[in-house]
């Protein structure tokens, strides 16, 4: 049995990142709002954990807005579980409150580091690919699973930087480091491809060879041409390397819950719906009509909202 029937991962179809400018076409708030339900296209919303670690106020009031329309989903920037620094237990202690406001499935975070003792430098940085390396993070990975009592998705990160020390090539780094600390795979598309740009790996070699029995969940975003290097600005639409890159990814995991991501230079929502159309085509090409169009009343439900 997989890990996804073993911990009955669901898939969830279609999900956009929830930002606060959309707030209003999400909530149908907007005066002069189009014809049709805005939602049509959009099955789940992902939100940065981070946001609402909160005891109240307007973030909670609006995540439970979310929560009514659509299943809601964790995705957290500061774990940091590459760090020399011991777990954050008060971290760990928030996260599994807001765990239990949500009711997710499953939630998310980085394979990478954000700081140290000295100093939160807000930022995803990578980590050198070696044995040692790989011992150290999943014992991290099995207590920050214990503590917080969901599956955890483990996200590979773009990267502009590799290390002497490297020994492992990241897919192969990232699938042992699942199946060691039991854990799920968050598989960003963009950023196997971003990467694999700037450091001159085989993309698609990645994609065929992490462990696609671990993928709980997918990542779509835009990235940025620097000219030397690409850049995950998460600012445009999706490229069409990244869509084959998807397509690739999807006939060896089948059906799994695929998220698009706009964080800058973020569009008007209907652009966004409009992407998260297509990759429900892309993905009905790949697989056929597979997985919700929207999320049952008991899927809704049992993951904390109310449909």
């Amino acid at each position: 049995m997989g890990f996804r029937e073993r911990h009955r991962i669901p898939d969830l179809g279609i999900g956009v990142g929830a930002r606060s400018r959309h707030y209003p076409d999400i909530f149908g708030e907007r005066e002069e709002a189009p014809a049709g339900d805005p939602l049509s296209e959009v099955d789940w919303f992902e939100v940065i954990t981070e946001n609402f670690m909160l005891e109240g106020g307007r973030p909670l009031s609006n995540l439970s807005k979310l929560m009514e329309r659509r299943p809601v989903v964790l995705h957290g920037v500061s774990l940091s579980l590459g760090s020399s620094r011991p777990l954050d237990r008060d971290y760990l202690k928030q996260l599994r409150v807001l765990v239990e406001r949500v009711r997710p499935a499953w939630f998310t975070d980085h394979l990478c580091w954000t700081g140290n003792a000295a100093a939160q430098l807000h930022d995803l940085l990578p980590l050198p690919f070696t044995k040692e390396t790989l011992h150290y993070l999943v014992d991290r990975i099995r207590c920050v699973q214990d503590v917080v009592g969901l599956p955890f998705g483990i996200e590979n990160a773009s990267s502009y930087m590799t290390f002497a020390s490297d020994r492992i090539p990241e897919e192969e780094f990232l699938s042992e480091l699942a199946h060691r600390a039991d854990c799920g795979v968050l598989l960003d598309c963009n950023n196997v491809f971003v990467s694999a740009q700037n450091h001159g790996f085989d993309a698609e070699r990645y994609i065929d060879t992490v462990a696609g029995d671990r993928v709980i969940q997918m990542h779509l975003a835009g990235h940025t041409d620097k000219g030397k290097y690409l850049l995950d600005t998460h600012s445009d639409k999706v490229s069409d390397p990244v869509w084959a890159l998807y397509r690739r990814a999807l006939a060896r995991t089948g059906a799994v819950s695929t998220l698009i991501e706009w964080d800058e230079d973020i569009p008007p929502w209907a652009t966004l719906a409009a992407e998260a159309s297509l990759a429900r085509k892309v993905r009905r090409e790949v697989l056929g009509p597979l997985g919700p169009t929207a999320p049952s009343r008991e899927v809704a439900h049992s993951l904390g909202g109310e449909p």
